[in-house]
């Protein structure tokens, strides 16, 4: 596998041109304050390519914005895929860089558990295959902007999807007593106030809105897991697996909240 900084993995916005503003829609709500298509540059969006409201998107209305993460897709499309080229200047480019910009994201969002997973000495077992599908991983996202959009991810998170699961499976294998299968369960507005939830299987479930204060979710699987507005005030989350900084920032939580030492406490909790 080849070396890659652990920062190429996180969304660097001073070398994109703007990409999460531009390329997905989305729709007047709770989570934006306007329509905006696909394709079509956000409102606040500057000529520099930066956020001219950053600091106060929930403020203004844009709480979606503050949960997006590109996992360094953006940085990669913008310096690697098309050579620093600005979509502004050349529109053809600007819609090759729009249909290469999700399916680089989802790649990058493979490398960053992959990555994670590679760190976990109860895995070793499957590290070989774990390095193996890295380094796959990492040569798809070297592919040329006519080709990138044509490649099935379904097919490649699929065949890495299994890895992560084996690894999870590994490292969760070490908790001891009961670990509590929920994957892909509808949780939402559950009441789980201090449930015992260390070492479960999270992978995927809907936990919008669930009472979670002191829970105990110590090396839960949480992959994929949806956190919105899930109270998570003074719960345990050391070692959570797969977990990351945008289902931080779209939980409540405070200052007794438990967080793994790679994640910060989002600006909006108490």
């Amino acid at each position: 596998m080849s070396t890659i900084d652990p920062a190429a993995l996180r969304a660097d916005c001073g070398n994109c041109f703007g990409l999460c503003c531009v390329v997905p829609a989305f729709a007047r709500s709770t989570d934006f304050a306007v329509d905006k298509a696909a394709g079509q540059a956000c409102p606040n969006l500057g000529e520099d390519s930066r956020c001219g409201i950053h600091t106060r998107l929930r403020e203004r209305g844009f709480k979606g914005c503050t949960v997006y993460d590109c996992f360094g897709a953006g940085q990669k499309v913008s310096q690697v895929t098309f050579l620093g080229q600005d979509w502004r200047k050349d529109p053809g480019a600007a819609r090759r860089m729009f249909a290469v910009f999700p399916v680089m994201r989802d790649l990058h969002e493979l490398l960053r558990y992959l990555a994670e997973a590679l760190e976990w000495p109860a895995a070793g077992p499957v590290h070989a295959e774990l390095r193996a599908a890295f380094a796959e991983t990492e040569q798809l996202t070297l592919g040329g902007a006519d080709t990138l959009p044509a490649l099935d991810v379904d097919a490649v998170r699929g065949s890495v999807n299994p890895l992560l699961l084996r690894a999870s499976e590994l490292v969760r294998a070490e908790v001891p007593g009961r670990r509590r299968d929920h994957r892909g369960a509808d949780l939402v507005g559950a009441k789980l106030r201090g449930a015992a939830l260390r070492g479960a299987n999270l992978r995927g479930a809907l936990l919008i809105g669930a009472d979670l204060r002191g829970a105990d979710l110590r090396t839960a699987d949480v992959i994929g897991a949806d956190l919105r507005d899930a109270d998570l005030r003074g719960a345990d989350l050391t070692g959570a697996l797969f977990l990351v900084q945008s289902q931080l920032d779209a939980a409540r939580g405070d200052r007794a909240t438990v967080l793994p030492a790679t994640m910060h406490r989002p600006a909006h909790w108490a």
